[in-house]
């Protein structure tokens, strides 16, 4: 709990501070801003491995089926990493890469999801 009230702290004090030199270095607060997210991205993927012990459990319990969990960390990825892109080229003002950069990762949440819908069209019909 106290990670995250240090990420939101770091965040809004960013911010802040990007105000303040945005008005007379426009660069210099992107610069901030992008700076901020790094460092906010970077406590992320520090509880990547808190995260990854957990599904190391739930790995345990899906036994066979070890496909599903993969499929699921792979879109959980793209979606991360589409959000993170896409808001820093919006902060940049490059809304139409950002658009682009969400329209792909949606499109690839999509083309990673089919094997899991053809297993259940493929159980569907294996049960008629």
């Amino acid at each position: 709990m106290e990670g995250i009230v240090k990420v939101g702290i770091l965040g809004v004090a960013g911010v802040l501070l990007a105000i303040q030199f945005k008005q007379q270095k426009p660069e210099y607060g992107m610069y901030i801003g992008f700076g901020v997210s790094i460092l906010i991205f970077g406590f992320c993927l520090r509880q990547v491995s808190a995260v990854m012990e957990q599904l190391a459990l739930v790995k345990n319990y899906l036994g066979g089926a070890e496909g599903y969990l993969s499929t699921l960390l792979k879109v959980i990825g793209i979606t991360y990493i589409c959000e993170f892109s896409a808001s820093v080229c919006k902060d940049g003002g490059f809304g139409a890469v950002a658009d682009q950069i969400e329209i792909l990762g949606k499109l690839s949440v999509m083309f990673a999801g089919l094997p899991i819908l053809f297993a259940v069209i493929d159980q569907i019909y294996g049960l008629g």
